[in-house]
């Protein structure tokens, strides 16, 4: 059986790059998506021009 050399200083070397490369992808900032903040306020606008257009007849 032939086995595979444990070489401790190039898997160190490799986790120490991986490290330090930091994160692939953007972290989203936390809180609430400004396209659905933005969709329910124009919902919001229509319900209520909808509802002034019935009190108005």
């Amino acid at each position: 059986m032939s086995q595979t050399p444990n070489d401790p200083a190039g898997t160190t070397h490799q986790f120490q790059n991986f490290a330090g490369q930091g994160p692939q992808q953007p972290e989203k900032a936390p809180g609430m998506n400004k396209g659905l903040v933005l969709g329910i306020a124009a919902v919001v606008v229509v319900v209520a021009i909808i509802a002034i257009a019935v009190v108005l007849m």
